[in-house]
């Protein structure tokens, strides 16, 4: 699926990086950077133009090239990883940060990634993240048809207990971000040290 839907010249979910993400870098420290789902590499490459040494994982391999691409343009470096995040490993106490934006996963996939995640954090690593809730569907401006795959406040807390989450906010706002989140939609936005 997510093949078909970066076979195409543009970038689907534009070249710039997430709101949230960006007004929030300044909360990320400074080093080993770990982006979950980066899809064309808007995050990660932004990041890396701020000087974070960022490792971006994706399922697509058509994203990663695109990725790849924008990286180069921007000339910056992303260490760019073609796996899928049911089977991926995080290493143990590697990441000065994590970043998940828009990482729409079943359920037990989701919890399992979420162990690995809260291993893979540095003491004092912060994770950021900014997902669509189960309340999006009602929108229909982005982040698919299936609830299951959508965060909240609740589930975020239950699925990673490990973190002291500093900001953990459930609103509406406007997602302009490409062709497929393009509208008001419902998001569940959170920043948790370890």
């Amino acid at each position: 699926m997510w093949d078909e839907r970066y076979a195409r010249e543009d970038y689907v979910y534009g070249v710039y990086p997430n709101v949230f993400l960006k007004e929030n870098l300044d909360k990320l420290p400074k080093g080993k950077v770990l982006s979950l789902a980066e899809g064309e590499g808007r995050n990660a490459v932004f990041m890396a133009k701020q000087g974070y040494q960022v490792t971006a994982v994706d399922s697509s391999i058509v994203g990663i090239e695109k990725a790849k691409r924008l990286a180069e343009k921007q000339g910056v470096h992303v260490n760019f990883i073609h796996a899928d995040l049911a089977h991926f490993d995080i290493e143990y106490e590697q990441w000065d940060a994590i970043v998940s934006i828009f990482c729409p996963l079943p359920a037990l996939i989701r919890q399992a990634l979420y162990k690995k995640l809260s291993r893979g954090l540095k003491q004092g690593g912060v994770f950021v993240l900014e997902a669509y809730r189960p309340e999006q569907l009602q929108y229909g401006t982005g982040g698919g048809n299936v609830s299951e795959v959508m965060q909240t406040a609740k589930t975020l807390r239950a699925e990673l207990p490990s973190l002291a989450f500093s900001y953990l906010c459930e609103l509406e706002r406007e997602v302009i971000e490409g062709v497929f989140h393009t509208g008001m939609g419902a998001v569940v936005q959170a920043i948790g040290t370890k």
